[in-house]
């Protein structure tokens, strides 16, 4: 489909990830899928290319501007390598970028900004809990004043990149029940009284990192406090903007590879004395994906029009990453279909898009959250 926002520098960019993606990770994707991890050289290797950057002033190392049709970009073409789990290791500290450089102090910043944006250090966000996800607002860990220091008591759980970031910004309790009484910490791996584990296997992102994180009597410098006391998820909330959209583009990739390799079996395959794109239901399926894909991208441009207008679209948002998972489960159902049996196999791009569409369904803020907060957004 036509994309009228594909300018000439986009267009480039997108050639460029496309390129690098096909000589950098698709090689490797199935060697890393099982092995469960990556390697930490391809952080820096993204890292050089500037796509951790986005928003972020030149002085932390940041590009110092922001595009987001060049975010969903990225996005988009790293996911057509089939393998969820690898751009979320890569892309994970994504979300945790922003606030650090616009909450932390300058101190931080300066130290902090220039590892993570260069790929040389990792770092992520810690909201999620073994009691909750969606739920923020019961949200249980929590950070008690001692002097000069916070003390953290509690776990995060499936955060991505949990095993190797060396910086994490989390959230505790330092106020009252609900939404208001939550901050936000600058913690680094180091610190007394913090301790990780890796979560057990999982259906999908094998290759995310995604870590257990455990607060004993953990001790933060009150400096490190990130933006207003009790003010913390107030804070970040157009951060999850960031993230759906995100989630949106890696939908699209997702089902534009199992649009491509749907259509090369179908050519190559023999079924009935004839090549299978020739029958009818075939092609029926194939054009009912390509309907999915279009539609799906067409709403995501018209979200990052509206946010590179300064437009912060929630309920947009909010039904596009829904409208975006349902359409992905859909696409790499009808994919698996008609590989049949080839498909079910380990060790190709529908098999790993088809196991990892619950994690996009769930993950960000699932479909259900995602639909009452659309709701709201509505006025109801």
């Amino acid at each position: 489909m036509i994309n009228p926002f594909e300018t000439e520098d986009r267009a480039a960019f997108r050639k460029t990830m496309a390129d690098f993606i096909a000589a950098e990770v698709i090689p490797y994707v199935d060697e890393w899928d099982e092995a469960g991890e990556v390697p930490w050289e391809l952080h820096q290797k993204f890292g050089a290319l500037g796509v951790f950057g986005f928003g972020i002033d030149e002085k932390y190392g940041g590009l110092g501007f922001d595009d987001v049709f060049l975010r969903v970009i990225y996005s988009e073409e790293l996911a057509k390598c089939g393998a969820g789990g690898v751009g979320a290791a890569i892309g994970g500290r994504n979300i945790s970028i922003e606030p650090i450089s616009r909450l932390a102090s300058e101190d931080i910043r300066n130290r902090a900004l220039p590892e993570i944006i260069s790929g040389r250090r990792g770092s992520s966000l810690s909201i999620t809990e073994p009691g909750g996800g969606s739920d923020v607002a019961n949200m249980k860990t929590t950070a008690k004043r001692d002097g000069n220091h916070f003390v953290l008591n509690g776990s995060k759980t499936f955060i991505t990149g949990g095993m190797k970031s060396d910086y994490f910004v989390v959230g505790a309790r330092t106020g009252e029940g609900g939404l208001n009484g939550i901050s936000l910490f600058f913690v680094e791996a180091d610190a007394p009284g913090f301790s990780r584990s890796p979560l057990p296997k999982k259906m999908g992102w094998w290759a995310s990192d995604q870590a257990t994180l455990y607060f004993d009597n953990c001790r933060v410098p009150a400096e490190n406090m990130m933006g207003e006391e009790d003010r913390g998820f107030l804070a970040i909330m157009n951060n999850f903007n960031y993230e759906r959209v995100s989630m949106m583009a890696s939908c699209v990739g997702g089902m534009k590879a199992c649009l491509e390799d749907s259509i090369a079996w179908a050519q190559e395959r023999e079924t009935f004395g004839k090549p299978m794109i020739r029958h009818q239901v075939i092609r029926h399926k194939i054009a009912d994906m390509s309907m999915k894909i279009d539609a799906t991208e067409a709403y995501v441009n018209q979200i990052c029009w509206a946010m590179n207008e300064g437009h912060k679209p929630v309920a947009e948002i909010s039904k596009g990453k829904v409208f975006a998972t349902q359409a992905l489960t859909w696409v790499a159902n009808e994919a698996m279909q008609i590989m049949g049996g080839a498909g079910y196999l380990r060790g190709n791009r529908i098999e790993r898009t088809y196991r990892e569409t619950k994690v996009m369904a769930i993950g960000g803020g699932s479909e259900e959250i995602l639909r009452d907060l659309a709701v709201r957004q509505m006025g109801l």
